[in-house]
């Protein structure tokens, strides 16, 4: 069953608008409404035959008229949606240098990387040798003093 509809106007001073919906919310969305226009009295409903004849006619379309006259009233236009704007050709070239410097900065990094794997690699090799030289006097200190502790039983 369809919801009955309600007349309902508006007016900005300079035009009034009518709109057939089956709600006050639905006829603030019709309107584009950021605010509560039926709260500040802005907005009500209305029981005129005329503007319950013609909104009745178009549901959910907005009709315009001048303000408080009896002229007839007309479909309000809906705005055409806005171009997206084209970035500008400074912009394009902007973005264009920032990933060069982004490209140049990630191989600078990665050669620092390259250097730092090659110095840990070098570190490494040099700490594993230390460790194998130290762990062979070590070895030969502990062997030189059982001798010792063995000759002096």
């Amino acid at each position: 069953m369809a919801a009955r509809l309600k007349v309902f106007v508006t007016s900005d001073g300079l035009t009034d608008y009518v709109v057939a919906a089956s709600s006050r919310v639905k006829a603030l969305a019709a309107w584009g409404a950021q605010q509560d226009l039926f709260k500040t009295g802005g907005a009500r409903e209305t029981d005129d035959p005329t503007l319950v004849k013609a909104a009745s006619a178009q549901p959910g379309e907005v009709l315009r008229r001048p303000a408080d006259s009896k002229a007839a009233l007309a479909v309000l236009a809906k705005p055409r949606p806005a171009k997206p704007k084209a970035p500008s050709q400074a912009a394009l070239r902007k973005v264009a240098a920032l990933e060069d410097r982004l490209a140049t900065l990630a191989d600078r990094r990665n050669a620092a990387m390259s250097e730092l794997d090659a110095a840990r690699s070098a570190l490494d090799a040099r700490e594993a040798k230390m460790r194998s030289r130290f762990e062979a006097d070590a070895a030969r200190l502990r062997d030189a003093l059982r001798e010792a502790r063995s000759g002096l039983d």
